[in-house]
């Protein structure tokens, strides 16, 4: 029997694993469709490559540092003692790996593409597992000191701060680094707009993170006896509130539309296992909001060039998440209990520090020693002639 459990929750976790990976085309489909034409095969290219990157890096440091696992023992040994510490990692990479996939639509088509490589390796490999220790691993005390005070620890489920907090807040930074993309802003204060290239494949990439994101959430449980439907209709409930406050908010907006639903998973994902279905809806109406004014505010107010908007819908939603599961996961507003207000505000808050912070670091040293910008020339013909350089041979460039 405990091979048998052991056989199908390495399953349940694999199936997961898949359906976060298939993800990361919903993120690669997202920004081609927002992007101007001649930056949709950078796009493309950047997910991938960026993945792939991600993968070293989790694999060799980042895991260890989380979860102080490493993967250097014989192969007989892997396979046959540590099956769904394998699995584990390939479910909790995908994780990993979307923190570089939201940075990527902020930074979109004036960044240049080795330095973001070099930028995702240190995210991934450092910045992100440090703060995914304290909150999953319980490193430093802090998780215990906030139970012993509050009378329950941080809560994050499925990662509305641990991912996407961390992802919106470094992906802030990393643009304000960049600044605005050139033409963007006028001197006398106007804004010229730059609308989506493509809203068919900006619709299908937000379908595909949608579909996704039920085994984001549900199989963020990692074992099956613990899968809980609470979770998918939550999920549901949050999705569905953050389309409709997209959808009135943003005044029938495609492109506001098409974020809504994405609003509300990122932030239902702290708190889908303990709040009430209500408590969820609520969430998810509460998040499509704060991303349409957001959104509006950074792009026309604050001049903050933030292309796929990942800073409202990433980091203010997800930080919403957090403390939105101390608020409708407590037993007075219907939920299961075993949270408390306080650990989730000062759990949020030590999310967003370290993501501010790390953001700083790596993309302000690499924009130091480097450079993180494409020449003017690179940025006038479109970030796909970075690709073209990169890749470049006599034969191909006559095919040009």
């Amino acid at each position: 029997m405990e091979s048998l459990k052991a056989g199908s929750d390495a399953l349940f976790i694999l199936l997961g694993a898949v359906m976060v990976l298939a993800m990361h085309a919903g993120f690669a489909f997202l920004e081609l469709g927002t992007v101007r034409r001649k930056n949709q095969v950078n796009a493309l290219v950047k997910i991938l490559v960026d993945f792939s990157v991600s993968t070293i890096a989790y694999f060799f440091i980042g895991y260890s540092i989380a979860y102080g696992v490493n993967f250097f023992a014989g192969a007989e040994t892997l396979a046959l003692k540590n099956g769904f510490e394998l699995v584990k990692f390939f479910f909790l990479l995908t994780f990993a790996a979307a923190i570089p996939a939201i940075v990527s639509g902020g930074i979109a088509e004036r960044a240049r593409f080795n330095p973001q490589l070099a930028a995702t390796f240190l995210v991934v490999g450092f910045v992100y597992p440090f703060f995914e220790g304290i909150a999953w691993n319980r490193h430093f005390g802090i998780q215990a000191w906030l139970g012993q005070t509050f009378g329950a620890e941080f809560h994050d489920f499925a990662g509305s701060v641990v991912v996407h907090a961390m992802g919106g807040w470094i992906g802030l930074m990393a643009v304000l680094l960049l600044g605005a993309r050139r033409g963007r802003y006028t001197r006398e204060g106007g804004v010229s707009a730059h609308p989506p290239s493509s809203i068919p494949f900006l619709a299908l990439g937000a379908w595909i993170l949608s579909v996704g994101w039920f085994g984001f959430n549900v199989m963020s449980a990692q074992t099956i006896d613990k899968i809980s439907g609470l979770v998918a209709v939550n999920s549901l409930l949050a999705m569905a509130g953050g389309t409709l406050a997209a959808f009135v908010v943003g005044r029938n907006d495609p492109g506001f539309v098409h974020n809504g639903p994405l609003a509300g998973l990122v932030a239902v994902c702290a708190g889908s296992d303990v709040m009430h279905p209500l408590g969820a809806l609520a969430t998810g109406l509460i998040a499509g909001s704060l991303f349409v004014l957001l959104f509006t505010q950074t792009q026309n107010r604050w001049k903050i060039d933030d292309v796929l908007g990942v800073w409202p819908l990433h980091g203010v939603c997800g930080a919403w998440g957090g403390i939105a599961a101390g608020i409708f996961g407590a037993k007075a507003a219907g939920g299961l209990g075993g949270v408390a207000l306080a650990s989730q505000l000062i759990g949020t808050a030590g999310g967003v520090l370290v993501a501010v912070f790390g953001g700083l670091a790596v993309y302000g040293s690499l924009k130091k020693l480097i450079g993180l910008r494409l020449d003017p020339e690179e940025e006038y013909h479109g970030a796909d002639l970075t690709i073209h350089k990169i890749s470049a041979t006599p034969e191909r460039e006559a095919s040009w």
